[in-house]
């Protein structure tokens, strides 16, 4: 019998609210020229993240009204709110998500995904019970793909650094929680740090992405330095600057 569920990891992009204030009125005005009419905001998830006590329905409220879809908070002051409303927590900054861990070790080799093209058993009749050791889950080491990731492939390892000998194509995505080594062009999606490590790094033989991501920062080609592109390139996470792109002596 196939499973009612499967569980997957993916990269989802969204937008953050940064909220510094209790006042609806200003906050309603603010979203209001920020928002109306933005076709490029139309529908986007967004995450609320707020450092003051606010009426948390009231802004969700005014969100959807605007046409935006916000989906959780930022782990903080609304958390209570936010679970009276089935709303995500998430965490800050800097701090990892924790996985769902399988129930039996995998085999160390970083899973590929080709993607489509448009995207403790209890015995009631048992006296007495006897402890059952749970299988223990064993982190991943590092893992090595020699092969190029094709357009529409999805590689992604957990548990240690990723490295990719051959490239990744436009249209394809590498994925790890740890370090990302790329020799080769990295023309893809490029993420590292994907549950939260901040000291995470991407480095790249030659660096032109369509999406760059640590530690759950992520900037689009456009907004990638235009001195970056097609070099030797290290790219890391600093709290106050964001991502730091910076040239490898080759």
């Amino acid at each position: 019998m196939s499973k009612a569920i499967q569980l997957f990891g993916k990269m989802l992009t969204f937008s953050r609210i940064k909220i510094t204030t209790d006042n609806l009125g200003d906050i309603q005005a603010e979203l209001t020229n920020a928002l109306s009419g933005n076709s490029a905001t139309a529908n986007i998830p967004v995450v609320i993240d707020s450092d003051v006590n606010l009426d948390l329905e009231a802004l969700v409220d005014n969100l959807w009204q605007l046409g935006v879809q916000p989906i959780g908070v930022v782990d903080g002051v609304l958390n209570t709110q936010a679970k009276q409303l089935r709303l995500a927590i998430l965490p800050p900054d800097g701090k990892r998500l924790e996985r769902i861990q399988p129930k039996e070790d995998r085999p160390v080799k970083p899973a590929v995904i080709n993607k489509p093209d448009n995207s403790t058993n209890n015995n009631a009749n048992t006296a007495v019970s006897t402890p059952v050791q749970a299988p223990t889950y064993q982190p991943q080491p590092s893992s090595t793909y020699a092969q190029m990731v094709r357009s529409g492939q999805s590689i992604h390892h957990f548990g240690g650094d990723l490295t990719i000998i051959g490239g990744v194509n436009q249209g394809a995505e590498a994925i790890t929680d740890s370090n990302l080594h790329i020799y080769g062009r990295g023309l893809g999606r490029l993420v590292a740090g994907a549950t939260g490590d901040k000291d995470a790094r991407i480095f790249c033989q030659k660096f032109n992405p369509t999406l760059v991501s640590v530690a759950g920062t992520y900037c689009l080609s456009e907004g990638i330095p235009s001195e970056m592109i097609d070099e030797a390139v290290q790219v890391s996470y600093d709290e106050k600057e964001g991502l730091v792109f910076t040239k490898i002596d080759t």
